[in-house]
């Protein structure tokens, strides 16, 4: 009996995706473990294996096809003995009946109220002959044609009188050629149906500037859920900031006297190995800042697990380096360069970016002195980190030269009071200065 292969749930959030691309092709035949496809979700792309194995007698959705629904067949696998040229496509569900029949017995008339003939849909006007052609965005003349309105009698919004969807939106339709004059039966008509809902007057088109050279490209389904998750973060967090300015030359002395000691080891710690140690060992010894918001609840964590902002070709992804605090420094440094490298690739396993408990955002290699970044939820602070340079500084009760950078915290100040964000980052900025008390 024949198999169906479906789109899998690749993550906790994923409900489609997208099937980047087929590894193998009708005819094939395939074993448990073999890797058949590869799936772009919500958060990465990732392997799809065979759980059985067969032969691939079809594939029913193209490689490069987006908004594959969960559950959905995406490849028919015919076993052993099976005549994998006989076995069809599943057949898709044809829609239920009784639903628009229901709909039509409720919105059809009465016979003694005879509605007045919907106005037919005019087509759009096209450029006139004399050269004088009406400004409209695409978008808005396909809403003209399906509301039957008249372009020649709407004012455009848009740049340099253009006609745009909102335009159209608040327009009557057929208003500019409307007959003089109707029969009796019309206006009854016309008052006893409801008048369709106003648009909200805070809705505003979305248009751009189609006179620009330009092009439009496709979100992917990363960038999508960053969106999304950037604009919950900022519209339901209350967001607190806490700077402070950190002396790097402690820190900087110890990294490359323990460089010389790994070097045969082929390990080169960075500087942000070793914050990303700090944080998660002033986040232990600060434990009402290593927390989750819950609305009645609040989680406190008992480990600190440390999301690592890393920049890839479709978007920010947070490969999270675990038990940071009590993690050695070589292993944090091999980890991050595994972690990363499978970031840029879109190779990241769930259990590599889903959880973690605080996160961390270096922007110091691209010159950044200090920036404030947004929390990633449902997290409780994350520490954004500026680029380490050259500034006046008081050592030793005198002004002197010395390597300083700029940290900021971002609290949930649901979860987080102030003083307990500052306590964090006093601990931070110890460790940093004295370097030698977190890995003791």
């Amino acid at each position: 009996m024949s198999i169906e292969l479906k789109m899998p749930a690749l993550s906790p959030t994923m409900e489609e995706g997208t099937l980047a691309k087929w590894l193998v092709k009708e005819g094939d035949t395939v074993k448990a473990g073999d890797i058949m496809a590869e799936i772009e979700t919500d958060k990465a792309t990732m392997e799809f294996e065979a759980v059985d194995e067969g032969t691939i007698a079809k594939i029913t959705v193209a490689e490069g096809t987006d908004g594959v629904k969960v559950g959905t067949v995406i490849a028919i696998l015919a076993e052993e003995g099976e005549d994998a040229g006989s076995v069809e496509a599943p057949k898709a569900e044809a829609p239920k009946a009784e639903a628009p029949k229901a709909e039509a017995k409720a919105e059809a008339p009465k016979a003694e109220e005879k509605p007045a003939p919907a106005p037919t849909p005019a087509p759009a006007p096209a450029a006139k002959s004399d050269g004088n052609r009406v400004k409209a965005s695409p978008l808005a003349r396909r809403i003209a044609a399906e509301k039957g309105v008249d372009l020649s009698g709407v004012s455009g919004s848009g740049p340099n009188g253009r006609i745009v969807k909102a335009d159209v939106e608040g327009a009557k339709p057929g208003a500019a050629a409307a007959p003089a004059a109707r029969s009796e039966a019309a206006p009854k008509a016309e008052a006893a149906a409801p008048a369709p809902a106003a648009a909200p007057t805070e809705a505003k088109a979305v248009w751009y500037d189609e006179s620009i050279p330009h092009e439009v490209a496709k979100l992917s389904n990363i960038r999508k859920t960053i969106a999304r998750r950037l604009t919950e973060a900022k519209q339901t967090i209350p967001h607190i900031y806490l700077t402070v300015d950190i002396r790097l030359d402690a820190l900087l002395k110890l990294r490359g006297e323990l460089n010389k000691g790994l070097e045969k080891r082929g390990v080169k710690l960075s500087v942000n190995d070793m914050l990303i140690k700090a944080l998660g060992v002033a986040l232990e010894a600060t434990p009402k800042c290593n927390v989750t918001f819950l609305g009645n609840d609040l989680v406190s964590y008992h480990r600190a697990d440390v999301s690592v902002a890393v920049s890839t070709p479709t978007g920010l992804i947070t490969p999270i380096v675990r038990d940071a605090a009590n993690k050695a420094l070589s292993k944090i440094s091999t980890e991050m360069k595994e972690l990363g490298a499978l970031a840029k690739d879109n190779k990241l396993k769930p259990e590599q970016y889903q959880g973690g408990t605080a996160s961390l955002s270096n922007m110091g290699m691209f010159g950044i002195k200090q920036f404030e970044a947004v929390i990633n939820p449902p997290q409780g602070m994350i520490l954004a980190i500026g680029a380490g340079e050259k500034r006046p500084y008081i050592v030793d009760d005198a002004l002197g030269v010395a390597t300083v950078m700029s940290a900021t915290g971002s609290f949930d100040h649901r979860a987080i009071d102030g003083a307990d964000g500052a306590e964090l980052m006093k601990l931070f900025k110890e460790l940093v200065e004295n370097p030698m008390g977190m890995i003791a």
